[in-house]
């Protein structure tokens, strides 16, 4: 089996995948602090759970933006699985051309989703990642990655409503508002929140996509808020919530 690991700044998303099938995923909070033996304890009770045991497994792929988690990752892996993981970095053969300024600067969870999208759909794309921060990445007909936009994402924006503002509350956000005008402090949140982001996703696909023309590249959206902001942006096309393990997937095959 595969085991597919997506480090996020926030969470961590982990999938097993039995002869390309993702057959089992988690998602768990990211904590910077943790070590290999602490990793080991909680996926031993994971795994457990599906009937898995850490001998099961017969290769991982990592990506991470967290470096200490990578490193921690890196350490259980080699320790407790008994292989070292395909890390996803600069140096690693991606079959994906990155034309920004400084390549190495660009996240692997971006280049990850990049390689995702495009093997799937083959044309050219605009990748929403709703995670920590919010992020659009763009890659051409060629499949050739492009750049993109970085925006602060929903959690982090609630937060500073919530610790910033004396009586400010949080709030649940899995539901909408009734209407944009809200009658009370929560609505009001909602709306600002869910409205909100979803207007400034839009404007900023509408921009980008003028700057693709005569293309019309495809609108697909992943990450954790993916499923609860895309309804209030109405170019994206596609949610697929597993998309950066996939991509995880895929370039461990061209790699392994």
């Amino acid at each position: 089996m595969l085991l597919a690991i997506d480090v996020g700044n926030s969470h961590m998303v982990i999938g097993l995948f039995d002869q390309g099938r993702l057959s089992h995923h988690w998602r768990v909070a990211t904590n910077r602090n943790s070590t290999a033996d602490e990793l080991a304890a909680q996926f031993h009770s994971l795994f457990a759970l599906v009937t898995t045991t850490f001998a099961d497994i017969d290769g991982v792929v990592l990506a991470s933006v967290v470096p200490t988690m990578q490193t921690a990752w890196v350490a259980f892996t080699r320790q407790y699985l008994g292989c070292a993981p395909l890390v996803v970095d600069g140096r690693l053969n991606t079959g994906m051309r990155v034309r920004t300024d400084h390549p190495e600067e660009v996240g692997a969870d971006r280049i990850v989703n990049a390689v995702a999208g495009f093997a799937q759909f083959q044309t050219s794309l605009i990748i929403v990642d709703f995670g920590t921060a919010i992020t659009l990445d763009c890659v051409s007909s060629q499949g050739d990655y492009l750049g993109g936009a970085i925006a602060p994402g929903l959690a982090i924006s609630l937060e500073a409503l919530s610790s910033r503002t004396a009586r400010l509350p949080r709030v649940d956000i899995s539901s909408p508002p009734a209407a944009a005008i809200g009658t009370n402090t929560v609505a009001a949140m909602k709306s600002g929140l869910l409205y909100g982001f979803g207007g400034l996703v839009e404007g900023l696909i509408n921009r980008i996509k003028s700057e693709f023309a005569p293309e019309h590249p495809k609108v697909i959206a992943t990450g954790g808020m993916a499923e609860i902001i895309a309804p209030h942006a109405p170019s994206i096309e596609t949610v697929l919530p597993m998309l950066t393990l996939e991509g995880l997937r895929i370039l461990h095959e061209r790699n392994a």
